[in-house]
């Protein structure tokens, strides 16, 4: 194990798929969403299959004991996916990111109620801590007046994408059981890729020079940091590297102010701390508990936010 390189490359991967999110709010709803689902997930394929090329596990990734498991994890990644796109068109990057912060404590309820698993009240507690932090960083654009229609609007979606993220975190966990990793995640890339291609009869455009590049940028970045997340946790334990995820939060203030002139609200970043904090403490609680979430870490996709 490497642990200085896990944590490395676990920084390049948040660095790569805020920028991935930068370039989706950048295009804004000038290009539709599927077109947008398209470029993401067919463009990442390239970097993927190279990957899968140079490891020897093409044929892993086409070996599925479970077709149907996989097609579902789908489904509600692509869901994710059209929800957390549409959240970053319409509100801060910084904002957006920090809603996304909810998937893992999301991730903790949903897996005790679906997989059975024991949850006691230390990460309930964590949880509901959370979840206030949450409604601190929403409040701002949920004053329902005309002018933040658009960014309440925004709000949901991505607390909506949010929630999807985490069942789809949750599918993955089921997965990983018979599974392997290169499967989880070409199965979805391909899957993906077909969800967005089924949109064109529906009003594809043809993008600018500009548009058509940041395109390309989404696709390229959300693949190349998905071999990067995946990798980080081939040389370190998830229980280190985890936490360097919400290096995201900074990434993004800084693409946001630099980019787009945004600078988040105060009582936006302290509700992003409280959810932060409570994060923390339930990665810390699981390690304590030692459960291993390397598995299912190594086959997350994070559709359009951090993977924590």
């Amino acid at each position: 194990m490497n642990v200085f390189l896990g944590i490395a490359l676990q920084l390049a991967a948040t660095f790569l798929f805020t920028l991935m999110g930068g370039l989706i709010r950048y295009l804004g709803e000038r290009v539709p969403l599927g077109e947008v689902i398209f470029a993401r997930s067919f463009l990442a394929l390239v970097p993927l299959l190279l990957m899968l090329a140079w490891r020897n596990e093409l044929a892993s990734a086409v070996q599925m004991a479970s077709p149907w498991s996989h097609l579902a994890r789908a489904i509600t990644g692509v869901a994710a996916m059209y929800a957390m796109f549409a959240g970053l068109a319409r509100l801060p990057l910084a904002d957006a990111t920090a809603i996304t912060f909810a998937t893992p404590l999301m991730n903790v309820a949903l897996a005790a109620i679906f997989l059975g698993e024991i949850v006691r009240m230390w990460r309930w507690s964590a949880v509901g801590v959370g979840f206030v932090g949450v409604v601190v960083m929403i409040s701002p654009h949920l004053t329902l007046t005309p002018r933040d229609e658009t960014a309440a609007y925004g709000a949901l979606l991505m607390l909506a994408g949010a929630f999807l993220t985490a069942a789809a975190m949750t599918q993955v966990r089921r997965l990983t059981a018979t599974e392997t990793t290169a499967s989880i995640v070409f199965s979805f890339s391909v899957i993906s890729s077909v969800a967005g291609l089924a949109t064109l009869p529906s009003g594809w455009i043809v993008p600018s020079l500009a548009d058509a590049a940041a395109l390309v940028g989404i696709g390229i970045f959300g693949g190349i940091g998905q071999i990067f997340l995946t990798d980080s946790y081939r040389h370190a334990p998830a229980s280190v590297v985890a936490p360097f995820a919400y290096a995201t939060m900074l990434w993004a203030v800084v693409i946001g102010y630099l980019a787009f002139s945004e600078v988040p609200e105060p009582v936006v970043l302290m509700g992003a701390v409280v959810v932060i904090a409570a994060g923390l403490f339930v990665i810390w609680r699981e390690r304590q508990l030692g459960l291993d979430r390397t598995p299912e870490r190594e086959a997350e996709t994070p559709p359009g936010g951090p993977a924590v």
